[in-house]
């Protein structure tokens, strides 16, 4: 620690805390996080590549799908190898700067997915509710322009959440309770009054997590609505089918994180080990699940991958012959 004046004391580093309780145990949990990670990135740029190579694949739907793998190869990459290094190699401590950057990043990033989701809610309303307008409507030119203010949201509402820790005084402690770097973990920890922290957190998930959640459903009411009205049952079912694997990703995304903001803001002492939980499945889960989601619920992403590995296989045989 560094004094800064004779009554405010500031922190140079933050201490990050593995899982309590099994710490004899990390060396070994290390292995199963280590997996996810490999799984995370093979799926995610799997998906990306298919829907990059397949010119059948550059549909509104499998570009939104591929920002979705994207975000989640920047989001475990942020987050994974760090626990891993906290796990295997015991490095607990993550400068004060290193610790705000993560946090933006963190928090950036599930803006961005949270935003994503809504454009692929919206994808499917328009799809399925007014079919014959789909391509004119969501063209190349229009995703782009989604996709720039997904961005600029994410920018302008998360750039003031590393500076709003900054200028907080720490004089207290410097052990967080997550591997990893969250506002409302490192705010717990200062010295001052927090209330603006507290309100321009709430502000965030009501206006960014909020209503992304509230289009969400309101874009499946809906398709609903409108799938009920089709005459053909079976019309119906395959039509809402292929929303399923997008209703999957909402749901892994968004209950672990309505659910931490409200057990860190609920100041239980008794339930620390929720909040931990929770931030691990939010952050870790949605990144491993997501494309094999997509790739079990898909048939285009699914076809696109057996023949990739096929052909693979075939290149294989063949170079095999040739020696």
């Amino acid at each position: 620690m560094t004094l800064v004046n004779t009554t405010n004391v500031s922190i140079s580093t933050f201490i990050l805390t593995g899982i309590p309780g099994l710490e004899d145990f990390h060396i070994w949990i290390a292995f199963p996080l280590c997996s996810m990670y490999v799984i995370a990135l093979l799926g995610n740029c799997t998906i990306i590549f298919a829907i990059k190579t397949e010119y059948s694949l550059h549909e509104p739907m499998y570009i939104f799908l591929c920002m979705l793998s994207f975000i989640d190869l920047l989001l475990s990459s942020c987050t994974m190898p760090r626990m891993l290094a906290l796990l295997w190699l015991n490095w607990t401590e993550i400068s004060f700067d290193a610790c705000l950057a993560q946090m933006f990043f963190i928090h950036f990033l599930s803006a961005l997915e949270s935003g994503i989701l809504v454009a692929m809610a919206v994808d499917r309303y328009i799809a399925i509710c007014h079919p014959l307008r789909y391509t004119s409507i969501l063209t190349h030119s229009m995703i782009a322009k989604i996709g720039l203010v997904i961005l600029g949201r994410g920018i302008a509402v998360m750039i003031p959440i590393p500076l709003l820790i900054k200028r907080l005084p720490f004089c207290r402690s410097n052990l967080l309770t997550h591997s990893f770097c969250l506002h409302q973990d490192a705010m717990n920890l200062a010295c001052a009054n927090i209330r603006v922290n507290n309100i321009y957190g709430l502000f965030i998930i009501l206006s960014v997590m909020g209503i992304d959640s509230l289009f969400i459903a309101i874009s499946y009411i809906l398709i609903i609505k409108s799938v009920i009205s089709l005459v053909s049952e079976e019309a119906g079912i395959k039509a809402f089918g292929t929303c399923t694997a997008h209703i999957c990703a909402v749901l892994i995304f968004y209950i672990p994180l309505i659910g931490l903001s409200v057990v860190h803001r609920s100041g239980n002492n008794t339930l620390s080990q929720i909040p931990i939980f929770m931030a691990n499945v939010y952050l870790l889960v949605p990144p491993v699940l997501n494309p094999i989601v997509y790739g079990a619920k898909t048939k285009q992403i699914r076809s696109k991958i057996i023949k990739m590995l096929q052909q693979k296989r075939i290149s294989r045989s063949k170079h095999c012959m040739h020696r």
